[in-house]
């Protein structure tokens, strides 16, 4: 029996949310909100579009106009008529209406509830088309920071050496402290080739550092293959796209072909995306009828969505997760423990369970609020709790590792907290610095200087620019060589294959 039949075989009959559903103005596809979609943010971000909830629903309704016979309005109209007629500068109207609308959803203190000016509109309409520039890093307001949810695969955020939960202090040197994470987007946002600098503070050190990074195409491939060995294949999905589900599909039948037993599917990293298709996706492994997912309104009235395809619970499947795996990732994963019995490895995801809908004004600006809550096939809901794995496994402690800012110079005498992970990081990849404790003596510099020859880099035992990023670039290849929770989930599939 195939693993999954083809799209066009699925017949996926998922109507749309109500709530969480972005629905692109020539289109009905189901959009899984992104934390504060946002997320684009440097896709950026956005991947696809959506990225961490469910999905946005922007329809042919329109926002409900208030007449000015609401008396509970009164007050409102008398501020706006009191300025127009005595502020002492000539008053920009559109600036006022806007605001004011802005200052009515930040005062509801959620995250995910949002009003997009005309300009951020078109920035979050852009973000779910089918290519994006700009840094590719899903971001999430929350408690007054700009915090990165996760980078793509592949994006010059990854690159740079961002991580899950770093939170992005400033931009250019402009602070994003109190700002939601569609406004962070249009700053951090920009056209390929264009530098930009991000101050990162990353949890648990002590200072933050600076991170120049060159803003780039974001890839929107999502789905990524291959055999490891004894019959085990290891499937990457990197969000949630209009084509994932295809694609995937497309690729599992490929892997069958070269001889897969089993299956190690990778939702690490994996911000969200489409609701659609995270329940495509995960009908092809629970089986028919059984629940993928529950949504509740604020009524307390619950909508079950059941898997429509003919999942095959039989085929030995383990599911990576980790503190990185958003909404969409989160309703795969929550669907396939619970309802088809499947083994999840890794860290506790990230914990997004709340539904918006977005709805567009006349003037193309949008308001985004939550509308609903969506909970696991067991009615859970994992809401800023996250969904904890089965067996809870670390990555190695060098992969927390702070950032190291390419553009300070680390040299002989040095002293600092980058030095000292500099120095953790070469130790990592078989460059002994002598001491870690942010020090750079001589014994510092002969491990840079070895470093740099292995690596056909000027010898002058500096770490700065092209050797600091050369640096960063082969600590990430050994934490992919020595990935402890994939090791882990490939024991685990073994022993289900046996």
């Amino acid at each position: 029996m195939k693993v999954v039949k083809s799209l066009d075989e699925q017949n996926v009959n998922q109507e749309n949310l109500e709530q969480e559903q972005e629905i692109e103005k020539k289109s009905g596809y189901v959009h899984i909100k992104k934390f504060h979609f946002i997320l684009m943010l440097f896709f950026l971000v956005l991947l696809s579009t959506g990225i961490t909830t469910f999905a946005l629903s922007v329809g042919d309704e329109k926002v409900i106009t208030v007449g000015t016979e609401r008396s509970e309005f009164d007050k409102l109209y008398t501020a706006y008529d009191t300025l127009k007629s005595g502020y002492f500068e000539e008053l920009d109207q559109k600036k006022l209406i806007n605001g004011a609308i802005d200052g009515m959803v930040k005062a509801l203190d959620d995250p995910y509830t949002d009003y997009m000016s005309v300009e951020e509109a078109e920035n979050f309409h852009a973000s779910i088309n089918s290519s994006f520039q700009g840094i590719g890093a899903e971001i999430q307001e929350k408690d007054g920071h700009i915090m990165i949810v996760s980078p793509i695969k592949g994006s010059p955020a990854e690159k740079a050496g961002l991580r899950p939960n770093d939170i992005i202090v400033s931009v250019d040197g402009k602070s994003l402290q109190g700002m939601t994470s569609t406004e962070a987007v249009t700053i951090i946002r920009g056209k390929k080739g264009t530098k930009v600098e991000l101050t990162i503070q990353r949890p648990g050190t002590d200072a933050p550092v600076k991170v120049p990074i060159i803003r780039d195409d974001i890839p929107i491939e999502t789905v990524y293959g291959e055999m490891i060995g004894d019959g085990i294949a290891k499937v990457q999905i990197t969000s949630f796209s209009t084509n994932t589900s295809k694609d995937l599909a497309a690729k599992l039948n490929e892997l069958q072909k070269q001889g897969m037993k089993g299956l190690v599917l990778d939702l690490r990293q994996n911000p969200g995306g489409l609701l659609d298709e995270a329940i495509s996706i995960s009908s092809m492994f629970v089986p028919k009828g059984k629940l993928i997912l529950k949504v509740e309104d604020r009524n307390g009235k619950t909508k079950e969505y059941p898997s429509q395809n003919d999942g095959d619970p039989d085929f030995p499947l383990v599911v990576l997760i980790d503190k990185g795996s958003a909404s969409a990732s989160e309703i795969l994963a929550g669907a396939v423990s619970e309802s088809a019995g499947v083994k999840l490895v890794g860290e506790n995801s990230f914990g997004k369970g709340t539904v918006q809908t977005a709805k567009d004004f006349p003037d193309n600006s949008n308001i985004k609020f939550t509308t609903a809550k969506w909970l696991t096939p067991n009615g859970n809901w994992i809401h800023k709790k996250g969904i904890k794995p089965d067996i809870d496994v670390p990555l190695p402690e060098y992969a927390t590792l702070p950032i190291i800012n390419p553009d300070k110079e680390l040299k002989l005498s040095s002293s600092s907290t980058e030095v000292e992970s500099a120095q953790k990081m070469l130790k990592a990849i078989g460059y002994d610095p002598g001491r870690v404790d942010g020090f750079f003596d001589e014994k510092t510099q002969e491990a840079v200087i070895s470093f740099q020859t292995a690596n056909n880099l000027p010898a002058d035992g500096i770490l700065k620019g092209d050797t600091t990023f050369k640096l960063m670039e082969k600590l990430r290849e050994q934490i992919q060589n020595h990935d402890t929770q994939l090791q882990k989930a490939i024991e685990v599939l073994k022993e289900e294959m046996k």
